[in-house]
C-alpha cells in the first residue's frame, strides 16, 4: 500500500468531525515558476505551428493548447486540490481535447467527419460530467464527514480495515505530503455511497466514450486505407485498360491507313491507266480527224478540177476514211463523175452518195 503522510484532523472513534479544509498550495514560488514554464513551452510550440498553413497549422494550435492545459491541470493537482479547481482543471482539459478532436476531425470529409464529430463530442460531454461528479462527490464527502460522529483516524497506511486502507490509497492519489491532511470516514455513509456510485458511472460512461472514440478511429483509418488500396487498383486498372485502348486504336489506325493507302494505289493506278488510254483515244481520235479533214480537201478539190461539173452544189464530209456526198447536180453523169472522184483520193475507205439531180 502506498505510503501516507498525512497529519490527522479528525478526533478519535465516536467523536464529531469538523469540516476540512483541501490542501492549498504553501508554495508560490514552486507553483509559479510551473505555470510559467508551461506558458514558455506553449509559446513556443505555437510559434512552430505558425511556419504551417491550412489544417495542419489548426492541429498544430490545438495540440500546443491541450500540452499546455495539461501541464497546469497536473499543477493544480500538486497545489491546489479543491473541488472547484479540480473541477476547473478537468474542464479546461475537456475543452482542450475537444477542441484537438474538432481540428482533425475537420480534416476529414462526409461521413467519416459526421462520425468523427460525433465521437469529440460524446467524450467532451462525458469529460465535463465526469468533472462535475468529482467535484459533488468531493464535496458530498466531505459534509458527510462533518455531520457524522462515528468517523475514524488513520494515523498511517498499516491497518487491517478495508475501509480505511482505500481511504488511505484514495488520499495517496490526491498528491497529499507532510503538510496536507487527508480526511478519512469509515461508517457507511447513504451520501458517501451515493457520490461514490455516481462517480463509478462517470468513470464507466468515459471509459466507454474512450474505447468507442479509439474504436472510430482505428475504423476510420483502417477505412482510409482500405479507400485508398482500392482507389490504387482502380487508377491501375483504369490506365492498364486505357493502355489497352491505345494499342488497339493504333493498331487499327495503322491498318486503315495501310488499307487507305493501298487502295489510294490502286486508285492511282487506274486512274493513270484510263489517263493513258484515254490520252491513246485522244491521240487516235485527233490522227483520224486529221485524215479525214484532208480526205475532205482533197475531195472537194477533185470535185473543183473536174470540167463539165458544177461542184459548189455539192457537200463532202468524212468520218474515218468513208466519204459521204450530198446536194444537187443537173445531171445524173454529173452525180457519177462526183462519186469517181471521191473515190479516187488515197485515204478513202468508202464513198456514200445522197446526190440528187435536179
Amino acid at each position: 500500500m502506498k505510503t501516507l503522510l498525512a497529519t490527522l484532523l479528525a478526533a478519535a472513534a465516536g467523536s464529531c468531525f469538523a469540516a476540512p479544509t483541501f490542501a492549498l498550495n504553501h508554495d508560490p514560488a514552486t507553483y509559479r515558476n510551473a505555470t510559467q514554464k508551461a506558458a514558455a513551452d506553449y509559446k513556443e510550440a505555437v510559434a512552430k505551428c505558425d511556419a504551417m498553413s491550412g489544417n495542419g497549422k489548426d492541429v498544430c494550435q490545438a495540440e500546443a493548447k491541450l500540452a499546455r492545459t495539461q501541464a497546469e491541470a497536473k499543477v493544480l493537482s500538486q497545489y491546489n486540490t479543491s473541488p472547484a479547481s479540480r473541477e476547473k482543471a478537468r474542464s479546461n482539459l475537456a475543452e482542450a481535447e475537444y477542441a484537438l478532436s474538432k481540428a482533425r476531425c475537420d480534416a476529414k470529409s462526409g461521413a467519416d467527419k459526421d462520425d468523427c464529430m460525433n465521437n469529440a463530442k460524446s467524450v467532451r460531454t462525458a469529460a465535463l460530467a465526469d468533472a462535475k461528479a468529482d467535484r459533488t462527490a468531493t464535496a458530498a464527502g466531505a459534509s458527510a464527514a462533518g455531520a457524522t460522529a462515528s468517523g475514524g483516524l488513520v494515523a498511517g497506511t498499516d491497518t487491517r480495515d478495508p475501509a480505511k486502507a482505500a481511504a488511505v490509497d484514495k488520499c495517496a492519489q490526491t498528491g497529499g505530503d507532510s503538510k496536507t491532511g487527508c480526511l478519512v470516514e469509515t461508517k457507511p455513509s447513504a451520501v458517501r455511497e451515493g457520490a461514490a456510485a455516481a462517480a463509478s458511472r462517470t468513470e464507466a460512461a468515459a471509459d466507454n466514450a474512450g474505447d468507442k472514440t479509439r474504436a472510430a478511429t482505428a475504423a476510420a483509418a483502417a477505412k482510409t486505407r482500405d479507400a485508398a488500396a482500392s482507389a490504387t487498383e482502380k487508377t491501375k486498372a483504369v490506365a492498364a485498360t486505357a493502355a489497352e485502348k491505345t494499342k488497339e486504336v493504333a493498331q487499327v489506325a495503322g491498318e486503315k491507313t495501310r488499307d487507305m493507302a493501298a487502295t489510294a494505289g490502286e486508285k492511282s493506278k487506274e486512274v493513270a491507266a484510263t489517263a493513258a488510254d484515254k490520252s491513246k483515244a485522244a491521240t487516235a481520235g485527233t490522227r483520224v480527224a486529221a485524215a479525214d479533214t484532208a480526205i475532205t480537201t482533197k475531195v472537194k478539190a477533185g470535185l473543183v478540177k473536174e470540167p463539165n461539173l458544177e461542184s459548189l452544189g455539192i457537200h463532202v464530209e468524212t468520218e474515218k476514211g468513208v466519204v459521204m456526198l450530198s446536194g444537187f447536180v443537173n445531171s445524173k453523169s454529173e452525180a457519177d463523175k462526183a462519186l469517181k472522184v471521191a473515190k479516187s483520193v488515197d485515204g478513202v475507205t468508202n464513198v456514200k452518195s445522197a446526190i440528187q439531180v435536179k
